[in-house]
Order: C-alpha cells, then sequence, then structure tokens
C-alpha cells in the first residue's frame, strides 16, 4: 500500500481547501471503510484529510428537526435520548448495523459515504466496473446471492451495504454539504446513484465536497418502527386507514431504496394485510432476480407485508 500524505483540518473551509489541491484526496472519519478499502488497494488516495475532529455535535431546533453532525460516532447517535425519542427507526437501524466496535468507531459521514460493493470489488482477479471502469461484471453470472433486485443494469449490480442509510431515506433525511462552491443540501435518496452506465460514480457529491450534517426534518406523527435487515418503517393509522407511511428498504438496491410506489398505494387506504400486499407487489413490480437472489424479491415482499402487519396491529 503506497503511503498517502496527512493533514488534519482545523474547520470545515480547511478541509475543503486541502481536498481541493489533491486530485485524489479523501477525507478521513472514523476510516472503518477507508481503510480497509485502502489496505485491500481498493482506494489509492494520494492525500487523508483528517475530518473526525469536525461537526461532531447533535442539536435539535426548535421546530422538531434534528440535526446531527457528520463526525458524531454511529453509538453516540443510537444512544442520544432523543434520537430514542422522535426518530427510534434511526437508533434500531445503526444497533443492528455492526458490531459494537464499528459503531464506536464510525461516523455517521463515513457511513453514507462508504462504497457500494460486493465481493468481486475485493478481488483484484475479477472483473469488476467499480474497480475498473469499462472490465465487466462478473456478479451477473457469478455468485450473484447478496446483489441487487431493483435499480440494477448490466454494468452493476452490487447493493449498498448501509442499514443506518435505509433508515436515513425514510425519514427524508437532508445531507448538509459544502465544498469550494459553498453550501448545499441535497435528499440522501437523491445523494447515492443507481449504477447505470457509471457505477464507479456512487454519489452526486462534487470534488472535494464534505458532508457535514445530516437533517431529519420533524415527523408529522408518531413515530413506531419495525427494523429487520432491510426494511425501516414507520406508521399512522387513523380509525383503520392509512394516515401517514414511510417505507424504504436495504439489501435490494445500488443505494437505499425509497419504496415510493408502495407508499402511494397506501396512503388513505385500508390498514389491512391486503392493502400492505398490493402495496408491496406494486414497488416490486420491477424487480429482476438472478440466479442466486431470486429469492430476495419474495423476501422483500414479505418483509414489508409483515413489519407493515406489527406496526399497524392488522389481523390475516
Amino acid at each position: 500500500m503506497i503511503e498517502p500524505a496527512y493533514a488534519r483540518a482545523v474547520d470545515v473551509p480547511d478541509a475543503v481547501r486541502l481536498a481541493g489541491g489533491h486530485a485524489q484526496a479523501r477525507y478521513l472519519g472514523g476510516g472503518t471503510n477507508l481503510v480497509d478499502l485502502m489496505r485491500e488497494g481498493a482506494e489509492r488516495p494520494e492525500l487523508l484529510v483528517d475530518v473526525a475532529r469536525l461537526c461532531g455535535e447533535i442539536s435539535l431546533r426548535d421546530d422538531g428537526s434534528l440535526v446531527i453532525g457528520a463526525s458524531v460516532k454511529n453509538t453516540t447517535v443510537a444512544a442520544d435520548p432523543r434520537v430514542r425519542a422522535k426518530f427510534p427507526l434511526l437508533s434500531r437501524a445503526i444497533l443492528a448495523g455492526a458490531s459494537g466496535q464499528i459503531r464506536n468507531m464510525a461516523t455517521v459521514g463515513g457511513n453514507i459515504m462508504q462504497r457500494t460493493r460486493c465481493y468481486y470489488f475485493y478481488d483484484e482477479a475479477a472483473r469488476c466496473n467499480k474497480r475498473n471502469p469499462g472490465s465487466g461484471c462478473d456478479a451477473i453470472e457469478g455468485f450473484n446471492r447478496i446483489h441487487a433486485i431493483l435499480g440494477a443494469s448490466p454494468s452493476c449490480v452490487a447493493t449498498h451495504p448501509s442499514d443506518m442509510c435505509v433508515a436515513l431515506a425514510a425519514l427524508d433525511a437532508l445531507v448538509h454539504l459544502e465544498g469550494r462552491d459553498g453550501k448545499r443540501a441535497i435528499k440522501l435518496t437523491d445523494l447515492h446513484r443507481l449504477p447505470g452506465d457509471t457505477p464507479e460514480r456512487e454519489t452526486e457529491l462534487k470534488t472535494g465536497e464534505l458532508i457535514t450534517a445530516v437533517e431529519l426534518p420533524p415527523m408529522p406523527f408518531a413515530v413506531n418502527a419495525f427494523a429487520l435487515v432491510s426494511l425501516a418503517a414507520a406508521l399512522e393509522v387513523e380509525d383503520g386507514t392509512v394516515k401517514n407511511v414511510r417505507l424504504a428498504l436495504g439489501g435490494v438496491a445500488h443505494k437505499p431504496w425509497r419504496a415510493t410506489r408502495a407508499e402511494a398505494l397506501l396512503q388513505g387506504a385500508p390498514a389491512t394485510e391486503a392493502s400492505f400486499a398490493r402495496a408491496a407487489d406494486a414497488e416490486l413490480e420491477s424487480a429482476v432476480g438472478l440466479r442466486d437472489n431470486n429469492f430476495k424479491i419474495e423476501l422483500a415482499r414479505r418483509v414489508m407485508v409483515h413489519g407493515l402487519r406489527e406496526l399497524s396491529g392488522a389481523g390475516a
């Protein structure tokens, strides 16, 4: 492994300035993903800009929105009483997503920016369009049990690895960025790209942009949550009718998959298992299974129906 240069940023503008001077600079927070990829030769940065001591606060605004600094550790987010009280879905997703040792090191910004990848990405002998654009994708005809059923392309069928991001997608999270062109915010569901013909381009970040915070808008209804590997859900039922619903799936696509089609069908529908099944079927209508992962389509359907049933208390 080639040793990169190292610099510790004193503030966000300093971090942006440092990264802007190198074509292959990377921001370093907890390092749980980046250092691993460097060790495997999948990432070869010229410069590491240490941002671990920046943006480390959680604040609750008067309107009920929550702002989480990008350098806050995942353990801190999951244990924060404001998160647990107002956004329990996020706390549960973090606790389900990694070991305590990783949660103690991993940061919010780093979790969002971890590479979408599969085991072929790590194998230098395998064809991987993410590692070597234009080389092909061995996963499509290879062992593809864990791979995508939604939003994939002939160029890549990898799935996004973050359980935390699935929860953030369901919660309409905004990601705050700062770069050479100033500050901006983007929806988390718009931040990650589907593979298309350029799977090596994983996000909509501009060169040198830094994630500074994640903002969770106030929830207009009381939140409950069911999280089982690949589902984050929140549901409000009034007089037997779905008043509000949020659904996001993980482990099924190149990015956290917000189930907007299912949400639209459920809005105003009876809170019954039949309604939940119709919504799940509609969401998964475009799903495409590969040889080893075709079971994921039925699994995703069952998880959605089961999660919604648990939240609503609906009978069979």
